[in-house]
């Protein structure tokens, strides 16, 4: 099993190896939580052997990593235009046009993947089929202006999707593909509005948060306040 400094020096050895096009620096704020995340992955085993992905919503990233925790490569992607981590429950029985701004949401959690085709025979990357959730090539939506956005430096304008997580498509034919589409893989989306102990206790970081709350309850504390994809 990989150590924690082992996935690091993996992770930073490979994203100076990135190519431009197919990986975008999330910067240090962004690479310090994948980086974490992914050697808790491998140091608990979660991914049963699979390779897997950490999405990262904050830096509006995708980190693919192989089964052993080695760095395979980066991208930019385009993320649901809200804020959040809970789609409504009926969202995928919606048709797009009964999606409010709000619900808008790429969902957080950890999605085993399977192959799939949307409601055109393209092929996509099913997350969650019940919620229409899936990882797909970036689609040129009219007035949306989504290659643009994603070829942009900026995360500011990577919220744009109905929830679908939008990808370059020679990073989704060379990566997700092969790795996620044709084989079995794990996408972990990380949450924007909740702890990340509430999803993936499994985490370091999750664990000293459990530990913490667990520990101000001992004193008194109290705790802080088939459609299309899309």
């Amino acid at each position: 099993m990989l150590l924690r400094s082992t996935v690091s020096r993996f992770f930073f050895a490979g994203a100076l190896a990135c190519t431009a096009g197919a990986v975008c620096a999330a910067g240090p704020d962004g690479d310090a939580v994948v980086q974490g995340f992914a050697a808790d992955v491998v140091r608990s085993g979660d991914a049963a052997g699979m390779a897997f992905a950490v999405l990262d919503k904050p830096s509006a990233t995708v980190t693919i990593f192989d089964a052993k925790g080695q760095l395979v490569a980066r991208s930019p992607v385009l993320l649901g235009q809200a804020v959040g981590d809970v789609a409504p429950p009926d969202i995928g029985t919606r048709p797009l046009s009964k999606v409010k701004p709000n619900e808008k949401v790429t969902s957080a959690g950890r999605f085993v993947t399977e192959a799939g085709r949307n409601h055109t025979g393209e092929d996509i990357v099913w997350l969650d089929y019940q919620q229409a959730l899936s990882m797909h090539r970036v689609r040129n939506v009219r007035g949306e202006n989504r290659p643009q956005r994603l070829a942009s430096p900026t995360v500011a304008d990577n919220r744009i999707s109905y929830g679908c997580v939008n990808m370059p498509t020679s990073f989704y034919d060379r990566y997700i593909d092969p790795l996620f589409g044709k084989q079995k893989g794990v996408v972990y989306v990380l949450p924007e509005t909740q702890p990340l102990a509430a999803l993936f206790p499994f985490t370091r970081a999750g664990s000293a948060a459990l530990a913490g709350a667990e520990g101000a309850a001992l004193v008194g504390t109290p705790s802080a306040a088939a459609t299309p994809a899309r």
